[in-house]
């Protein structure tokens, strides 16, 4: 019993490293493409830098529901490589661990990373693209003091136009300030000041616009000449520009419902057919994404162990070709769910059922057939496409030595 233990625990640790190191270098490669694009549309919009980093922080969810399952699949797969080019996989079976047995520790791994993926992809990812999307209307509307651009005349409102010549502090220190107000009956305002901040009141119309040595040219119908004021400190409240109110989460979009409501809106009669299969078909696609982690210690075992006497890494590019293709052909099952042509359970549970079926009999192949090899064909393939590609090289080198 304790050599039982001690061996989970070394195919633990031997999962674990590249199951995270795989997981972290995914997110990132994701997190880095898409954060030059938010710096690029934060930039154009002139909105704070902090802007994106909270999108950034919302995407989360979205890039670790795609990254668990390569990072389980690789992490798997890299420690039975592991095990099978050091012979430790030959001595396992040799005392009496079968493939069945030493997939215990893996399948730990593999169902409680299908329970945080299905908390990601069912509860949090909904509610944080939701947050996402809110962020992004707020940039664009103007909501997050995004309107105020240096050195242009903005517009606050119809009657009130600001100038700033300099912007410090993501936008709230500002320098160098025009004001000018009109009034419906004719009366104006007119404020020049060295600089300035915008400070929030209970009102949540309102906002003070705080300035500091300037000076304020006030003028009236009712007045023969203007009147002039030099203050330290002025407080100018400012009404804000009405914007339209953001949508409620969903509002179409199925990927921003949580499963209990998609659920709920599949099954309600009332709700259009067209959005109900919109909704089924997103629901369905979530629950065969998560199931799917069930097939991934299966699979990275068939693909892990080359031929005796062999170190091509084939299986593990295979692997790589097979989850990516699988997803995509979710992806269409999905849209053809969608657009009502099959029915959602059709278009995504027969590829999963197909796929299953496929990596039961590579199981199969390696765990119980001796010398079994599900991908024996391709690996020939490739070892003699290798071999071929090999001596085109040496026969350049050996001609141009003799030339």
């Amino acid at each position: 019993m304790k050599l039982l233990t001690a061996t989970d625990a070394y195919i633990a640790r031997l999962v674990f490293f590249p199951l995270v190191g795989t997981l972290i270098l995914a997110a990132m490669l994701l997190v880095l493409d898409k954060m030059l694009r938010l710096f690029d549309f934060v930039a154009a919009e002139g909105g704070p830098v902090s802007v994106v980093w909270r999108m950034l922080a919302n995407l989360l969810p979205e890039y670790l529901s795609l990254g668990i399952p390569i990072g389980l699949l690789l992490g798997i797969l890299l420690a039975f490589r592991k095990l099978a080019m050091s012979s430790e996989l030959d001595v396992f079976r040799a005392v009496g661990l079968g493939y069945n047995r030493l997939l215990r520790v893996p399948y730990m791994f593999a169902v409680a990373l299908m329970l945080v993926n299905l908390a990601l992809v069912g509860y949090i990812q909904p509610k944080a693209r939701y947050a996402y999307e809110e962020l992004g209307f707020e940039l664009r509307s103007g909501a997050l003091g995004a309107s105020i651009k240096v050195g242009e005349f903005t517009q606050l409102g119809d009657r009130m136009t600001l100038r700033i010549e300099q912007s410090r502090d993501g936008g709230r220190e500002l320098y160098g300030i025009f004001v000018r107000a009109e009034t419906r009956s004719g009366t104006s305002l007119s404020v020049t000041a060295e600089r300035g901040k915008f400070l929030a009141t209970d009102d949540p119309n309102t906002i003070i616009f705080r300035l500091t040595n300037g000076t304020l040219v006030h003028d009236s119908p009712d007045y023969k000449t203007p009147r002039v004021l030099t203050f330290s400190n002025h407080d100018l409240p400012i009404d804000l520009p009405k914007i339209e109110s953001f949508r409620r989460r969903g509002g179409g979009k199925d990927r921003e419902y949580t499963i209990p409501e998609l659920v709920r809106i599949g099954s309600d009669a009332n709700i259009p057919e067209a959005q109900r299969n919109q909704t089924r078909a997103n629901f369905h696609f979530r629950m065969v994404e998560v199931v799917m982690m069930l097939l991934m210690p299966l699979l990275a075992v068939a693909l892990a162990i080359p031929p005796k006497r062999s170190t091509s890494a084939l299986g593990v590019f295979l692997s790589i070709v097979m989850i990516v293709t699988y997803h995509k052909i979710n992806e269409y099952g999905e849209d053809v769910g969608a657009l009502g042509l099959v029915d959602p359970i059709i278009a995504l549970w027969v590829p999963f059922a197909l796929f299953s079926a496929l990596i039961a009999w590579m199981y199969y192949q390696v765990a119980f057939v001796p010398g079994g090899q599900p991908i024996g064909a391709l690996e020939k393939v490739f070892a003699k496409s290798g071999a071929a590609v090999r001596g085109l090289f040496s026969f350049g080198r050996k001609r141009s030595f003799q030339e």
